[in-house]
């Protein structure tokens, strides 16, 4: 069930306090991103801070004394945003209720609300991007983009996202439905103290990942741990596992290849590391269970979303901090490295009653700024300048910044968005999840179990 959100207080991500966003403030005045008087208390600095925004030619309130739902799901963006939020209230006169839920409950109930036409949220994070535009549930944004009223371009600066976020925009209709909001790669993490204490390095290869993993598994510690529930949401790690191996899910011509030989090669792999040397209970593993068990350091080896690495280096909350060491995901044989990626999105509910008041919150939401402010938290956004920042290279941590970019410049976004963005993606997903589902528990082999993937999917098809 959706719950209204409230300042986190525990759980996966770091609370956002107002003497973090003060500090978080500093941090981007020195370098350059705001002006802002060090000492001062955050809810005393909205003036300084809210030029930022008030430099914008929009008018801001415009929409004052509307109401709006945000639908999201719990994500490091959601924690990042709303502490902000109330500054966005005071720019606007706005009132935003956050609505979040796990990625599992959200994924399945959101399509059953939008599908019965529900105004509610009125703007949300999405996930199944195909689905959502052909369902007819994104109201297109080029019209809010040319209202003078509502819009500067200049002062928004598309240009600084990064060129796959733009992308991320852009339908096949050449339509913009979509506001890019995240920034986030696949990569290795690992035990640094783990892999000293037994002589070993990152591994560069496939194979060597496997044999590294088995050689941390111990009594107590599992070698690693990735993705293997049995649904759609779990499969973005093999994604990226299959194309590095040089296959496809979807291939360009919208075509299921999830059997080829390279796939399957692929998934032998990811789900034999995970039977080998995963941890008992693997069947129920998605990425909650992945990164807690990392920072637990019940697990030497993990491999999922750059994200990760906030939470991995919070002392508070992570007995790896401080002794984990990132890299990009191996190689395969001969074929290009290509881990897997991804941009959270939010779009604007067709049926919404409050649009206007939708667009403005989600071009405060994506703006240099914000994104700035939500990057000193530790949020990996679509900006260029964000990632520039000392304050996000401290919260995030150098070296996972490195080796996320780098994974980012190495991910193929036209083999992520045909499938992932494909208007039959939950089917395609959830068949896919079965298939992982089946090879890690060693219920079926990697052959079978993609067979019977490719068979769902063309049905789906």
């Amino acid at each position: 069930m959706s719950r209204s959100i409230k300042p986190p207080t525990g759980g996966l991500h770091l609370p956002i306090s107002r003497r973090s966003l003060m500090r978080s403030a500093a941090a981007i005045a020195g370098a350059g991103v705001l002006t802002m008087s060090a000492g001062k208390l955050w809810a005393a600095t909205f003036e300084e801070v809210g030029s930022q925004w008030t430099s914008a030619d929009i008018d801001w309130k415009s929409q004052s004394g509307k109401s709006i739902v945000l639908g999201a799901v719990q994500h490091p963006w959601t924690e990042a945003i709303a502490p902000l939020i109330p500054l966005f209230t005071e720019l606007t006169g706005i009132n935003v209720e956050v609505q979040t839920q796990s990625e599992t409950e959200y994924t399945a109930e959101l399509p059953v609300k939008l599908g019965a036409k529900s105004a509610s949220p009125d703007v949300y994070m999405v996930w199944a991007i195909g689905q959502a535009i052909t369902a007819g549930w994104l109201e297109g944004l080029d019209g809010f983009y040319d209202n003078s009223e509502l819009s500067d371009a200049t002062w928004w600066e598309g240009d600084d996202l990064f060129p796959s976020a733009r992308s991320f925009q852009v339908w096949s209709d050449g339509k913009r439905y979509l506001m890019p909001i995240t920034a986030e790669s696949q990569i290795l993490f690992i035990n640094e103290t783990m892999l000293m204490e037994k002589g070993l390095s990152v591994p560069a290869t496939m194979d060597a990942l496997a044999d590294t993993a088995a050689a941390l598994k111990t009594d107590d510690v599992a070698g690693i741990a990735m993705r293997a529930k049995s649904t759609g949401d779990s499969t973005w790690p093999a994604g990226g596992f299959i194309f590095s191996y040089g296959g496809a899910i979807i291939d360009l011509d919208g075509k299921s290849v999830i059997n080829s030989p390279e796939a399957v090669a692929a998934m032998e792999m990811y789900g034999g590391i995970l039977n080998k040397s995963g941890p008992v209970g693997i069947s129920s593993y998605q990425w909650v269970e992945c990164l807690n068990d990392f920072m637990a350091e019940a697990v030497a080896i993990g491999c999922d979303s750059s994200n990760f690495a906030t939470d991995i280096a919070n002392p508070d909350k992570s007995a790896a901090a401080g002794h984990t060491i990132y890299g990009t995901i191996p190689q395969a044989g001969d074929n290009p490295i290509k881990p897997n990626m991804w941009h959270w999105t939010a779009g604007i509910n067709s049926n919404s009653a409050n649009k206007d008041a939708a667009w403005l919150f989600l071009q405060w939401a994506s703006s240099k700024p914000t994104a700035a402010l939500a990057a000193a938290a530790g949020l990996a956004t679509p900006r260029a300048s964000a990632w520039a920042t000392s304050a996000f290279e401290d919260r995030f941590g150098a070296q996972a910044a490195e080796v996320a970019l780098n994974s980012l410049k190495s991910g193929d976004g036209d083999l992520f968005k045909a499938t992932w963005f494909n208007p039959k993606g939950p089917q395609i997903l959830d068949a896919f999840g079965i298939a992982i589902n089946e090879i890690a528990t060693g219920a079926k082999d990697a052959k079978a179990a993609m067979d019977d993937a490719q068979s769902k999917i063309e049905a789906a098809l």
